[in-house]
């Protein structure tokens, strides 16, 4: 090292502590690596090292999605820097120009409009199909159609598409299959099991658990997640180091915090669904849920006020729960589809999803059950 001041002062302290024994994994918070020589160099692109750029790769986004690959016992996983950006690397590591797209008719409102607005660019042509009930998808397979596209839990209709055979039938048809399960996570039903090519999940949500990180992962089969990597990288979507740490960490408790947030869900739509003020209540049906695990159907309900015009005056009504346009947090919250996830949506499309002004979507959080249905029916008497 130097003697002079300016030189010590960028370089005292830089020696990597690699045999420090950490019980947690560090954060890699660096953006590059280095290397010892060209000969490390030339064994990174042979492809004997791991670690070059953090946008190609980065221990803390390993960790991340092979937890998650884990959990869903698949092949692979790669992490994104959000959950669309997840969606866009598993859409894009599947299409091309010229093919066709079938999705399920209840999406989430972002990725209908990356379907419907983004890969039409591309030359790739989406058709949504009812999948609520069984039925053959032999009246929308083309000789260009490549994949099935739907969610574990619908949002925010929470409708549960009978996924075994949904696959099946895709199958029968030489399609891929790609599985949204943010809603249902791991902890209720692993797709990959049940014959889905690609599984992919706003980590943002139940995954890291806190409303404090922004983050995707795709997880599936080695080829397409070895594609759909290269995908990620090329197009800048990678998932910073303390993002990536930080959704790691919330995965952790995923366990404890679905089984509380489960519990205290089943109790409250069973209040909704008894309360004066509430028109219909969405919350899954143990029988279309038969293929999850646990006896239990998620943490997320639904439910339409019986005069809509009154929907100001709920949310105006919460205290300590807020109005958030997300979800999946340890904290209570609710949004209003309309105006926040569905947004994009058409009056048209909104009105044949059977999404309406006076729908609220409700994440249950941890807190005790007794305090959220109180607060619930206070609002709904305002």
């Amino acid at each position: 090292m130097g003697e002079r001041f300016e030189t010590r002062t960028v370089h005292i302290g830089h020696k990597p502590l690699r045999q420090v024994a950490s019980k947690s994994t560090p954060i890699y918070q660096t953006s590059v690596f280095a290397f010892s020589g060209l000969e490390d160099v030339e064994r990174y692109y042979a492809g004997e090292g791991e670690y070059l750029y953090t946008r190609n790769g980065n221990p803390n986004q390993a960790e991340l999605a092979l937890a998650v690959a884990r959990l869903e016992q698949a092949e692979a996983g790669v992490s994104a820097a959000s959950g669309m950006g997840a969606i866009m690397a598993g859409l894009l590591a599947v299409l091309g120009p010229g093919d066709h797209v079938l999705a399920s008719h209840e999406l989430y409102g972002g990725t209908y409009a990356l379907l419907h607005k983004e890969l039409s660019r591309f030359g790739i042509e989406l058709e949504c199909v009812d999948l609520r009930q069984r039925s053959s998808l032999a009246p929308h397979v083309r000789p260009q159609t490549k994949l099935l596209f739907m969610e574990t839990i619908t949002n925010p209709l929470l409708s549960v598409p009978d996924l075994p055979y949904w696959i099946g039938e895709a199958k029968r048809y030489g399609l891929a299959v790609m599985v949204d399960n943010t809603f249902a996570t791991p902890y209720l039903v692993r797709p990959i099991q049940l014959g889905a090519d690609l599984v992919v999940h706003s980590a943002t949500k139940y995954i890291g658990g806190h409303s404090d990180v922004t983050a995707g992962v795709l997880v599936g089969r080695r080829d397409l997640v070895g594609r759909a990597s290269e995908i990620v990288v090329n197009y800048g979507a990678s998932l910073s180091p303390f993002e990536a740490w930080l959704t790691a960490r919330g995965l952790k408790t995923l366990a404890l915090r679905m089984e509380r947030q489960c519990d205290n869900a089943s109790e409250v739509a069973r209040f909704l669904r008894n309360h004066s003020a509430v028109k219909r209540t969405y919350y899954p049906d143990p029988a279309s849920t038969s293929f999850f695990h646990r006896g239990k159907q998620g943490a997320m309900i639904s439910f339409c006020l019986a005069d809509e015009e009154k929907v100001y005056d709920f949310f105006r009504a919460l205290d300590w729960i807020k109005l958030a346009p997300s979800l999946a947090g340890v904290e209570t919250s609710v949004s209003h589809p309309v105006t926040t996830s569905h947004r994009a949506l058409t009056e048209e499309q909104r009105r044949e999803a059977g999404i309406t002004q006076g729908l609220i979507r409700l994440s249950v959080g941890i807190e005790a059950v007794e305090d959220i249905i109180a607060e619930l029916d206070r609002a709904l008497r305002s």
